[in-house]
């Protein structure tokens, strides 16, 4: 086992909006590493405490609020 196994990463786009995925995986294209790796509920509870608003960034922007 490489130590890495079992592991996830949160990722962000360019809409601000966050996904996990397996850390051993190529990150897709579109998205980028958040800079935190732990375990799958480890990882959701950091998207929990950061994601508060779901709208896209592009609508935000769009309402004037961001």
């Amino acid at each position: 086992m490489s130590g890495q196994e079992g592991l996830w990463a949160v990722l962000i786009n360019h809409e601000e909006q966050y996904g996990i995925y397996p850390a051993t995986a190529r990150v897709p294209g579109g998205w980028r590493p958040a800079g935190f790796v732990g375990t799958e509920d480890e990882c959701q509870a950091y998207v929990d405490e950061r994601w508060n608003d779901m709208r896209p960034a592009s609508l935000r922007r769009a309402m004037g609020e961001g």
